[in-house]
Parts: C-alpha cells; structure tokens; sequence
C-alpha cells in the first residue's frame, strides 16, 4: 500500500542527474530550473556556452557546451556525462516556407536539428540509460506533428517523426526500466516564435485559436517535464503529453451563438 509520504516524494528529484539539451533559453532553461528546484543535479547544455552557464548558476549545477549537430560531439557528451537519469532535448528550429519554395538546404537544415540530433541523443544516452536499468528520455514534438498550416510542413514532419522516434525507443529501451515519451507544446513565447508574436494580427490569431485564449511561457511548459521525469510517472512511456492550452481539442475557426 502507498503511503501519504510516498505521494509527497513522486514529483521529487533528489539524487537524480538531468541533461538538458538547449537550456541556453526558453523551454529548456525553464526546464533546467524546475528539474533543479524538484532536487535534480542539472546539467544544461547548449550550443551558446554563455548562455548555458547563466542558466547552471541559477540551477545551481553544470553548464555544457554542445553542439547537437556534431554526431562526434554528442558521443563524447555521453561518455563524459554518465550515469544520467533524465534527458530532455528541446533544441529545434524552423524554416516558414510552402513546400514548392522549399530548397534542400532549408530541407537539410530542418530535418539535421529538429530529427537527426534528437536520434542521434537518444541513441548515445539511451543505450547507456538501459543498460543501468532506468532513465526519463523527454523530447519536444510540437501541435504541429498532428495540426499543420501552410508553411510548416517541413517541420510538421520532423515533429511527428520524433514522436515516433520515442515511441520506437520505449519499445526498445522499456523492458530494461527507461521511459521515452514526447511533449507537444502549442504556442509558447520563445525565440523560436518571436516572427510570429512580432506581427499583431498574426499573434493575436493564434493566442484565439486555444481554448485559454492565449500564449504560453515557458515556465507553463515545465511542469510537464518535471511529472515525466521522475516517479509520477512511473508507468507513463511511449506517449505524448499534449500541452498547448487545448489548441488540438477545440474547433477555434467560429465560436457559435448557441
């Protein structure tokens, strides 16, 4: 039988290490704060090295430069941050084109970041993960890996291929006591969104398109990452926790008078 105490103790993370990828800002500097303010020894790495230090004193753990699109980069990373518990990885990034004005370098560029890196950590973290018995793998999909405009469709793709990337590793890396799961957040303002939330109309159609009727901050993002980190969510794996103010449960085109 669970006790009270035991409850108490399911959202800490005391004694346990996380690496988190793109912690520089946004989500993942968010995310690097609430892991360390749950108990966890952070570790956040970035491509920006000043960034991810900032973000290590105010979390009170280590800051890493890391390139994600360096494959040698991150396999050293996992040979020199061992014995981890948790990864979250959120470093992604855009190209806003329709697909016919698509190059393959603005193709290349989408799919290295966004798909290629995130298998890349998976794959040199979680063979580690599994092969000490446990683990919390955390990437970032998007609404877009199910709801697509014009324009996204790129980076729809990537979204949706990391959500099956995940469940693929659950699969895999599960009956050895890791947990791969996926979140999906809606609008949230990033530097990633910043072209969005610069045009009035643009941003205003879109913080109306949820049920809350507004943007995101980060810091509503990580406490989804604090839950599938530890032991809250202790039988939750191969899944994707859709955090996007109820953008993919509602209609949002036409808010009829009845």
């Amino acid at each position: 039988m669970v006790i009270m105490d035991d409850y108490a103790r399911l959202f800490r993370l005391d004694g346990r290490r996380a690496l988190v990828v793109g912690a520089g800002n946004g989500i993942g500097r968010e995310s690097a704060l609430a892991l360390a303010a749950h108990g966890a020894d952070v570790i956040a790495a970035d491509l920006d090295a000043e960034a991810a230090a900032a973000t290590a004193e105010l979390a009170g753990g280590q800051g890493y430069p890391l390139d994600v699109l360096d494959g040698a980069a991150i396999q050293r990373a996992a040979a020199e941050l061992d014995e981890l518990d948790v990864l979250v990885f959120t470093a992604a990034t855009n190209v806003r084109k329709r697909l016919v004005d698509y190059t393959d370098d603005d193709f290349d560029r989408v799919i290295a970041l966004n798909l290629a890196s995130s298998f890349r950590l998976i794959r040199a973290f979680g063979g580690p993960m599994a092969e000490r018995g446990r683990g919390s793998i955390i990437g970032f999909s998007s609404i877009r890996a199910t709801t697509v405009e014009p324009g996204q469709g790129v980076y729809a793709a990537t979204k949706s291929g990391l959500i099956q990337l995940l469940r693929t590793a659950a699969a895999e890396f599960g009956p050895r006591g890791v947990r791969c799961n996926a979140i999906a957040p809606g609008i949230v303002a990033t530097p990633l969104t910043a072209q969005i939330r610069a045009d009035e109309a643009w941003s205003a159609a879109y913080a109306s398109k949820s049920a809350l009727g507004r943007w995101a901050e980060p810091s509503e993002i990580a406490g989804a990452v604090v839950f599938l980190a530890g032991d809250a969510a202790s039988y939750i794996t191969g899944s994707c926790l859709m955090v996007d103010g109820g953008w993919t449960a509602v209609d949002g085109r036409y808010t009829p008078p009845a």
